[in-house]
């Protein structure tokens, strides 16, 4: 097996978006969203877990090996790579993101005039959802960078690990890694309103400690992103709401419906001219939006997403259409991401 870093280099080299190893597999990179062989021998899993170990501190193994899981960051050349360790049959397996750089822009991300006005916010809950690997975390750091070069706020980030590394502009700007500056999000969380932030960034929320320090955060003054893997807004909804049980449902849905901003549900499509482009639902919480969290009739949501573009809302398979419209996807794309109906599908 050649230097574990050679494979880091080549990732780079390649502008892949992901690097991927396995014990006993070949190597493989993602491409312009298409999977590729680095080399055509596999790579023996004695090895990769050799190759790995530098990477690690003595806490981060000790990590590893009671949970069989561990997120961690990496750079090399400059580059920052997110790392997730896993078992794969009994073998080590590493997937790799690579992070940019430079925090693309809004223009570089195609934000609309709506997405533009949620960094200036001053407080409430704005939420990115969608799969695992759909820009979630560039989106919201592209919105965090607008307000570093807008105005004076202090933010604080709390991810696992730390993807894009920020330079204070006009904003004080404070990133906690996850298992390394705090024991986990909740904790985090439950401190962080006493070092008087302006804005926090919650890398996700996990469990129903976690969902309810970002509500109450949120509720006390301080704008407040987050993520969630759901597939669209309506059901990024659901899902805060299922997390909690029986007559805390209630509070949480009229927290929620006096809180929540925004959600922004987003997908990554193949671009007619190699590339990536992200198409999104976007669901502002107007009076009628809200009435409809209280009364836990969220089931209505998405029917009022269709008819609410006045208020800068917009549908996943309208946002699709526009970026058909402007020559960025085909007909095609759409039709395979929408079932060739208007039903959504997410693959």
């Amino acid at each position: 097996m050649k230097p574990i870093k050679t494979y880091f280099e080549l990732a780079i080299k390649k502008e892949a978006s992901d690097l991927h190893l396995v014990g006993e597999e070949k190597p493989m990179l993602r491409v312009k969203g298409q999977l590729e062989d680095v080399e055509d021998a596999a790579i023996s899993a004695a090895e990769l877990g050799a190759g790995i170990n530098p990477l690690l501190s003595k806490a981060q193994k000790e990590r590893f090996d009671e949970n069989k899981e561990l997120d961690f960051s990496y750079e090399i050349k400059g580059t920052r790579f997110r790392i997730n360790l896993h078992q794969e049959q009994g073998r080590i397996g590493l997937s790799a993101r690579v992070v940019p750089k430079d925090i693309p822009t809004p223009k570089d991300l195609h934000f609309s005039e709506t997405m533009m006005q949620l960094p200036k916010i001053l407080d409430g809950l704005v939420l990115v959802t969608g799969p695992t690997g759909c820009g979630k975390s560039t989106t919201i750091a592209s919105m965090i960078e607008m307000i570093n070069q807008e105005r004076k706020a202090h933010i604080v980030t709390i991810e696992d690990p730390i993807e894009f590394v920020f330079e204070d502009k006009k904003s004080l700007i404070e990133q906690r890694e996850v298992g390394i500056d705090t024991k986990d999000f909740h904790t985090a969380l439950k401190y962080v309103l006493r070092q008087d932030p302006n804005v926090i960034f919650v890398g996700e929320m996990r469990d129903p400690e976690t969902i309810a320090a970002a509500l109450t955060a949120a509720e006390t003054g301080h704008l407040v992103f987050s993520t969630l893997h759901t597939p669209s807004a309506a059901e990024s909804v659901e899902r805060i709401v299922d997390v909690f049980e029986g007559s805390k449902q209630k509070q949480v849905l009229v927290q929620l419906a006096a809180v929540l901003k925004a959600v922004i549900s987003q997908q990554l499509l193949p671009m007619k001219n190699n590339g990536l482009v992200a198409a999104r639902e976007i669901l502002i919480n107007t009076p009628a939006v809200a009435n409809l969290i209280r009364e836990n009739k969220i089931a209505q949501i998405e029917s009022v997403i269709q008819t609410s573009a006045k208020e800068g809302m917009i549908s996943l398979q309208n946002d699709m259409q526009s970026l058909v419209k402007d020559g960025l996807i085909t007909e095609d794309v759409v039709k395979k991401r929408l079932g060739g109906g208007t039903k959504r599908r997410y693959v």
